[in-house]
Parts: structure tokens; C-alpha cells; sequence
């Protein structure tokens, strides 16, 4: 492979995004993706609507996937005290299985090359990268790191060496449930997610604490002796039968701070910063933070500005648009970590409904506005 502009490590919904922007600017991109399309992911699989200016602009159509409209969120305590409200943009419901598959088709299509190539390093030397793989070298201009949550790759960033307690469990459903609600149920140690995606499929998402999880044999008995302790969530799974052979586990989901330039490395997606599942709104910040990343790499390719320029720029931009919502995503799990506090807060929003719009506000972002 000869020398490129930029090349895009992970082809998640932030890389797969940023890659057909900058292709469509007739910017050379390459895009590594060790993992086969399609494929399920751990995820909430909700958008909220605040993204879909920018996808359309983009071509990207979601109406070919057959989303599903959301529009209601209800939320439940431990005990089961339920509060309701409408969602101030709404959004929709898609399987990563289905809007990864479309964006990588999208991408090649745009003129992205994309390459199942697993990296192993990237070092950074005299304002260019060589980002090395198994058996060879690719040198590029500018670097995007969207490979997710966690990877080897992040061995030199600060969270990588703290031990996280937060595992995720995921599962696509038969059954019973809204087409139009988007539903958080609390339990102890953690909290589930669950709306529908295309195809009358109901996604089951949770994020639960490990060291509850670990004294239990497997996720089935999990689910029985812990989640079922929530009313709602009993008559979920009870009333619901499996569509996989097994959940999909992932552990040491990290919610501490990262840095979103690390090296001079554009990071993008869960890899700048992840958000709490409970805000519900981390495929829509992936998606925005190609925008901001695509921008920015342009600014220095296309309009002359220096690197330090695009990397200040995308930084600003990034804290501008996310730092806020980060903050607000780890006050509301402290509180739902407490479950006095919780069952307190649900009885307020109760007899205040017009407090819980006002809460979700804070996690989710304004409509993006394209400037032609």
C-alpha cells in the first residue's frame, strides 16, 4: 500500500462516518477494521435525531434499514417505581448489525479503501506516522484512533491502567414491547436498556457491576436473581425469548476521562471518551465526532492551517460538544448508584414530570446544522 493522507484505525460508526466524509472531499483514506462486516456489537442501538442533517448530507439514507421511530423514554428504580416523559428530539432504532454493514458499503463506495489488517502500533515521527501491522509499515499524514472502547492500542493512555468494575451484556429478543419507547430500567449494580430495532426485534442492553456479576454461574442465572428484582425487567424477559445462541459479554468498560489528541492522533468515538449507557446517546456522539474530525483534518489538508491548528481546533470542538455531557452522564450514575437517592429522585420527577426532558437535555446535543 503506497503512502496516504489519513488512515482511520477502527471502522465502527465513528471511523465508517469520518472515512465517507473525508472520501467524499476526494481525500485519500484507508480504513483498518480487523473484524468481518456485518457483525452484532454491544450497544444500545438508539440515535437520537439530533445526527440525521448530518447522515443526510452525507447520503446516508437510514430509511433503507427500516429503523423504528422513537419518541418516549420511561425510566424505573430498583423497586420498580416507574416515571414516563416524551424525548425532546427523539430518535431511532437500528442494529449495529444492519448501520455498521451499511456505512462499510457506503464507505468503499465514497472511495475509502478498507482493509481487514489488524494494527499493532502507531509511532509518530517528523510530522507523518507510520502505523505498523504484523507484517508491514503504512505511513499516512494524519491518523484517526476510533477502535472503540478499549484496545492495546491504548496501552500509553492513563485509563488503560485502571481497573475497570463495569461489564456490558447484550441480546437481541422476540416479544412484547413499544415500537416508540426507549425503556432504562435500574437494578442493583447497574442499569438495562431496551427498544426496538428493525425487523420487530427487541435489543436488550445492561451495563452491571462486576464484582456482583462474577458470584453468579452464568448471565441467565444473573438476570433471574438480579435484574428480575425489577418488576418491569422480569415481565421484559419472561414474556421474551432469546434470538442468539448466547449474550454478547464485554468487560473493562472504562468511563474515565480520555484525552481526545493523544500523539497527535485524532481520537474519535468511545475512543476520545465513552458515555454512560444510561444517557443513552453514544452511537449520536460517535456520529458528531467524525463531523468535528472530518472538519478539522480538512482545515489542515485542504485550507492551510498548521497540525498544531487542527489539533487545538478538534480538541475545542470536542470538549465544546461533549465535555458537558460526559460530566452529566457520570453525575446521573452516582446517583443511580445510590439507591436511596434514586428512589428519591424518582418520586420527585413523579410528582415533576417536566424535571425528566430537562435531565435528558443534558446528555443528548442540539440538531447538527449544515452550512452548505
Amino acid at each position: 500500500m503506497d503512502s496516504t493522507d489519513v488512515i482511520i484505525i477502527g471502522g465502527g460508526l465513528a471511523g465508517l462516518v469520518c472515512g465517507i466524509h473525508l472520501a467524499k472531499a476526494g481525500i485519500p483514506v484507508t480504513l483498518f477494521e480487523k473484524a468481518p462486516y456485518p457483525r452484532h456489537k454491544v450497544c444500545g442501538e438508539y440515535i437520537s435525531n439530533e445526527v440525521l442533517p448530518y447522515l443526510e448530507w452525507l447520503g446516508i439514507d437510514l430509511c433503507k434499514l427500516n429503523p423504528v421511530s422513537i419518541n418516549r423514554f420511561e425510566f424505573s428504580s430498583v423497586s420498580g417505581k416507574m416515571v414516563k416523559a416524551v424525548l425532546p428530539l427523539g430518535g431511532v432504532g437500528i442494529s449495529r448489525y444492519a448501520l455498521d454493514y451499511y456505512l462499510y458499503q457506503k464507505a468503499v463506495e465514497a472511495g475509502c479503501s478498507v482493509s481487514g489488517t489488524n494494527i499493532t502500533g502507531i509511532i509518530h515521527k517528523n510530522s507523518l506516522f507510520d502505523v505498523v501491522a504484523s507484517e508491514k509499515t503504512y505511513p499516512a499524514k494524519i491518523v484517526i484512533g476510533a477502535y472503540g472502547k478499549r484496545s492495546v492500542l491504548d496501552k500509553g493512555r492513563d485509563f488503560f491502567h485502571k481497573k475497570s468494575p463495569w461489564l456490558a451484556v447484550k441480546a437481541h429478543y422476540k416479544g412484547v414491547f413499544p415500537d416508540d419507547t426507549v425503556a432504562l430500567h435500574n437494578f442493583e449494580g447497574g442499569y438495562c436498556g431496551v427498544s426496538k430495532v428493525e425487523g420487530d426485534v427487541i435489543n436488550i442492553c445492561y451495563l452491571a457491576d462486576y464484582r456482583t456479576f462474577k458470584k453468579y454461574r452464568n448471565t441467565i442465572q444473573y438476570q433471574e436473581e438480579v435484574l428480575w428484582r425489577n418488576r418491569h425487567l422480569k415481565k421484559i424477559f419472561e414474556n421474551s425469548t432469546m434470538l442468539f445462541e448466547k449474550p454478547l459479554v464485554i468487560s473493562q468498560i472504562s468511563f474515565e476521562k480520555k484525552e481526545p489528541v493523544e500523539n497527535h492522533i485524532l481520537m474519535a468515538g468511545d475512543t476520545a471518551g465513552l458515555i454512560h449507557p444510561l444517557c443513552g446517546n453514544g452511537m449520536a456522539m460517535a456520529i458528531s465526532s467524525a463531523k468535528i474530525a472530518a472538519e478539522a483534518v480538512l482545515a489542515y489538508l485542504s485550507q492551510g492551517i498548521t497540525r498544531e491548528e487542527m489539533e487545538q481546533r478538534y480538541r475545542r470542538e470536542w470538549n465544546y460538544n461533549f465535555a458537558s455531557r460526559l460530566r452529566a452522564g457520570r453525575l446521573l450514575v452516582k446517583v443511580l448508584q445510590n439507591k436511596p437517592l434514586t428512589e428519591y429522585a424518582s418520586g420527585l420527577i413523579a410528582s415533576f414530570p417536566s424535571v425528566l426532558p430537562a435531565i435528558i437535555k443534558q446528555t443528548h446535543g442540539k440538531t447538527i446544522t449544515i452550512t452548505p
